[in-house]
């Protein structure tokens, strides 16, 4: 076989592996956004596609140097000047209000909620509340985080919420005598679980949101190459794989455009409560659509985050 149509078969896989691209020309011009985690990798290019179609952007990192780099990077490549670096600290109860707050204090609207922050992976440690770091982070956080911004994404309807979950929702089961590993602590099912547990947020949010304008639902990025899995670095996998990467993963680019289209499609406007990878809907696993396992979480999310609690939701 000549190298020309090795390089084509090459050619074809490498734009398969990337997976579904959003295309659509959309102008999302004024329109205010909320992106977490998006100094580096998904959520960066996230708002780079969406500081380009002139979107008005908060970009709420826990590095402020890395996410004020960012900013800067992103401006100069775009024009848009209406980037925005804010501080917020998903492992803090605290640092989560005191941003909520002051958004709302700055902000009248709020168009696009994008929960995109995560950790994955981690050797075994807490957050500032003493949650386990990957269902605090990934799923606790961002559940306080929505929950203060309702009212403004009610009030900015038609509005979105984009949930960044993953296709390991699928791996484990959720843990409900031991959600915080206090008995014992696996790496690979606390991040599982925060995931389902992703999922099985958007299913509930979406049923309290009915009628309201207000849409959300999880996405599942694909195998993207980025930091993320950086605490997978002594495994066998990572081992191996690794060289490989820059083919067969898909690039940060290619990763964020599900997030892309569930937040910009206008055919999407009114599509909730469902779960997407490579710009489809496709079907969750089983256990994100058990809805009392739903209504647990989200009775246990309340009381770990003493949302009800609160005498204001700020």
């Amino acid at each position: 076989m000549s190298r020309r149509p090795v390089s084509g078969v090459l050619d074809l896989l490498r734009k398969y592996i990337q997976g579904g691209q959003f295309t659509k020309p959309v102008r999302i011009d004024g329109k205010v956004v909320i992106i977490t985690g998006c100094n580096t990798g998904l959520g960066k290019e996230t708002v780079l596609d969406l500081a380009a179609r002139g979107a008005h952007i908060h970009m709420a990192c826990r590095d402020k140097v890395k996410c004020e780099e960012a900013k800067n990077e992103i401006i100069e490549k775009t024009g848009n000047t209406n980037i925005f670096n804010r501080e917020l600290d998903l492992a803090s109860l605290d640092s989560i209000r005191s941003f909520a707050r002051k958004f709302i204090e700055e902000e009248k609207r709020l168009d696009i909620l994008i929960n995109n922050a995560g950790v994955m992976a981690i050797p075994k440690s807490l957050t500032k509340d003493g949650f386990e770091m990957q269902i605090g982070v990934n799923h606790m956080g961002h559940f306080l985080l929505t929950n203060l911004l309702l009212d403004m994404l009610k009030a900015s309807s038609p509005s979105r919420i984009i949930n960044l979950s993953s296709i390991a929702h699928q791996w484990f089961y959720m843990n409900k005598d031991d959600l915080n590993s206090d008995k014992s602590y696996s790496k690979y099912q606390a991040y599982s679980q925060s995931k389902l547990a992703n999922v099985l947020f958007t299913k509930s949010l979406a049923k309290r949101l009915e009628g309201t304008g207000v849409t959300v639902n999880a996405v599942h990025p694909g195998i993207v190459r980025t930091n993320l899995g950086r605490y997978l670095s002594y495994s066998f996998v990572r081992k191996v794989l690794r060289p490989a990467t820059s083919f067969f993963f898909k690039t940060p680019k290619s990763g964020a455009q599900t997030t892309l289209a569930v937040a910009l499609d206008p055919e999407l406007e009114k599509v909730t409560g469902k779960y997407f990878s490579d710009c489809k809907i496709k079907k969750e696993a089983a256990a994100a659509r058990d809805d009392n396992l739903a209504e647990w979480l989200w009775k246990t999310s309340d009381e770990w985050t003493k949302l009800s609690a609160s005498t204001s939701p700020v």
